[in-house]
């Protein structure tokens, strides 16, 4: 074949080897840029769900200025509605939902639940209430006189600590306590909505110690307290307490 026709041919295309190598650069460079934005679609989804968590705590707050008591958890099958209605001895007081069709908040899911960044029935925001001093807290006016309870001797119970390692059903045993008297927890299962490890599955477990850190392997969980300081500045605030 005259050299100029071996030219012009190799000069009309890619050899399959140079399509290959091609093919190849292609894919490695659109899987990182596939990662890259799943990280920050993630990122996103965190930044989310935290606000969520702080508008949830906040809306709780609010409920009860407007009715002297913070509202019960919602069950599975409550369609977002507090169990009981009105308050007093909550069904689920450690293994509830945010009763988001109690609160009145907005943009919950067909069911009536308030759901987190990644939008699943698993991921409905949970949310754990104290039932210290015989449930004074969910109960109308519980803090008030006449009522025996009052901010002086008022002992919410909740517990978050930094790891499930060493925590009893009541305590944070050995592990750091975050906080040993929360009278509210609301959280989100993350990512994962599930269990991944035994710090996942101590905020699964239907007892009044929770688990709290930065997210690692097999912990997304995402998590604020009310603490009883807070509760009690705003109740006085609002003049409903003392």
């Amino acid at each position: 074949m005259p050299a100029q026709l071996r030219h012009l041919r190799n000069a009309s295309g890619f050899t399959l080897v140079e399509m290959a190598i091609v093919l190849l650069i292609m894919g490695l460079l659109l899987g990182g840029g596939l990662s890259v934005i799943g990280a920050q679609i993630d990122q996103q989804r965190i930044k989310d769900t935290q606000k969520t968590l702080d508008d949830a705590r906040d809306a709780l707050l609010g409920f009860a200025i407007a009715n002297g008591r913070l509202p019960c958890p919602a069950t599975a099958t409550s369609n977002g509605v507090e169990v009981p209605a009105g308050g007093g001895v909550c069904t689920a007081p450690y293994n509830g939902f945010l009763p988001a069709a109690t609160l009145g908040i907005p943009g919950g899911d067909a069911n009536g639940f308030l759901t987190d960044a990644w939008g699943t029935t698993a991921n409905r925001i949970r949310y754990a209430v104290t039932t210290a001093n015989a449930s004074a807290v969910t109960t109308a006016n519980g803090l008030r006189p006449p009522s025996p309870t009052n901010m002086s001797n008022f002992a919410p119970d909740l517990r978050v600590c930094a790891s499930a390692t060493g925590i009893t059903a009541t305590t944070c045993g050995t592990a750091t306590p975050l906080t040993t008297n929360a009278v509210a927890v609301v959280f989100s299962l993350g990512k994962s909505a599930g269990s991944a490890g035994p710090d996942e599955a101590a905020n699964q477990n239907v007892d009044q110690v929770f688990v709290s850190h930065t997210n690692t392997a097999t912990f997304d969980d995402m998590m604020t307290w009310l603490p009883p300081s807070s509760y009690f500045n705003r109740m006085v605030q609002a003049g409903v307490l003392p």
